[in-house]
């Protein structure tokens, strides 16, 4: 069999276990093994076997996925998501949908420290959910919100994608940070439109809340102030050169941990199941690392990158064409994967492609970041709908798939814009790192 059938039968077999439930970095670790071993021989897929595992734990970029998986841990164990849920609806929540509002905000802010969607979405819709169901929001909105708003985990920095999309292209993890500020405040308002053109259109799914006086307003902010204050450090810090991305986890990481001491909002047991998480986290990308690290050499021999990129340009459709089509295939395997899997697994693949189509490789995590986040709550997988159904168990998964889609048209108006506009997504890291 030639190296290309292999290839082929490599990714099917790839997907074969994916849809049998196998995680994704086993999977990808036994046909990357099994696939060179076929092709090369045993000495050099043990060979391959070791040094791409090596390689991939020892790189000094991937310390800050413990660091700010930790951050983020810490932050809610001490209640510091819940200040600041609660400063957002004492600033928007008289408006009509202002709960849903206050939700997109909260997400928005937490995002900045847990770089992981699924942990936006359950911490701030434990809070956020009880209180939009006692004032009488729609279930449709009131989960949609929550579900969409947790997506954005995944684009705001610090933001494990953009982590592992660095690990796989060996771009800047810095410029990846910054590329996805402006994004994630565009989807963020984007979002608060959605709610607010739902209430407009049914004002009984999202009822004002009541008017909080301006002291109390201040006061609630001045409660969600630690948090506040952890992310202009760590990624203030970022932009304007004081550390770099792994010096800011560890920072943030040291200060919301103090912050939450001297506010005696941290038990040792909170403490121990914070680092518990963060290890199982941790551990679980790190082997999703390792598991691309060796599927990659297979691709590589396999030229099946290289004969995709002939492939699409032989149909002659353009850079944008061929971009539409990429976006596409992304939209498609989002229904039926999970954000990380199909990351790690396309990457390789695309990413060549794109280089060689002159787009910019900062700006293409970006919009492939987007179209993975689209994925996590389009069905029939959508995760972020499953996560959000596990804290609102008495919501229909169809409820809360109807109220995700005002989000989802949100987001592709996003994604056009980026793709029309990309100083959008390239502003502050050009500006940054000239």
């Amino acid at each position: 069999m030639s190296p290309f059938a292999t290839g082929f039968v490599g990714i099917a077999l790839l997907f074969v276990l994916l849809i049998l439930r196998t995680p994704v970095a086993f999977a990808m670790l036994a046909v990357g093994f099994g696939g060179y071993w076929f092709l090369e021989g045993m000495r050099s897929a043990g060979g391959v076997l070791l040094t791409e595992s090596y390689s991939a734990v020892s790189s000094y970029s991937l310390i800050v996925v413990p660091m700010f998986v930790l951050l983020g841990n810490v932050s809610s164990a001490a209640g510091f998501s819940r200040g600041l849920y609660d400063a957002a609806f004492a600033w928007v929540g008289r408006f009509r949908g202002g709960l849903a509002t206050a939700s997109v905000l909260g997400c928005a802010v937490f995002a900045a420290v847990s770089g992981s969607s699924v942990a936006t979405a359950v911490t701030v819709g434990k809070v956020a959910l009880p209180e939009m169901k006692r004032l009488g929001y729609s279930d449709s909105l009131s989960t949609g919100a929550i579900a969409a708003g947790g997506t954005l985990g995944f684009l705001i920095p610090p933001s494990t994608g953009f982590v592992l999309y660095a690990i796989l292209t060996e771009e800047s993890i810095g410029r990846l940070f910054m590329a996805g500020v402006l994004p994630g405040l565009l989807l963020t308002g984007l979002f608060i439109a959605a709610i607010w053109i739902v209430t407009l259109l049914d004002p009984k799914a999202g009822p004002r809340g009541a008017s909080v006086p301006l002291a109390e307003r201040f006061r609630a902010l001045t409660e969600a102030g630690p948090l506040l204050l952890v992310i202009i450090a760590s990624i203030g810090g970022i932009y304007i050169g004081v550390f770099t991305p792994v010096e800011a986890s560890a920072v943030g990481a040291a200060l919301v941990i103090v912050l939450a001491l001297v506010r005696r909002r941290l038990t040792w047991p909170a403490f121990k199941d914070a680092v518990v998480s963060t290890l199982s986290t941790s551990a679980m990308l790190y082997t999703i690392v390792i598991g691309a690290n060796v599927l990659n050499p297979f691709l590589a021999i396999t030229r099946i990158p290289a004969a995709i990129g002939e492939g699409l340009g032989a149909l002659g459709l353009g850079a944008y064409g061929t971009l539409f089509v990429i976006i596409l295939a992304y939209i498609l395997l989002g229904m039926f994967m999970d954000g990380l899997s199909m990351l790690v697994i396309t990457v390789p693949i695309v990413f060549p492609i794109i280089t060689a189509l002159g787009f910019d490789p900062i700006w293409f995590g970006v919009v492939a970041v987007i179209v993975i986040e689209m994925g996590m709550i389009t069905p029939p997988v959508g995760l972020n709908v499953f996560v959000v159904r596990s804290v609102a168990e008495d919501v229909p998964l169809t409820t809360i798939f109807r109220g995700v889609f005002p989000f989802l048209i949100a987001m592709i108006v996003g994604l056009l814009l980026i793709i029309a506009f990309p100083g959008i997504a390239l502003l502050l890291p050009n500006t940054m790192f000239g």
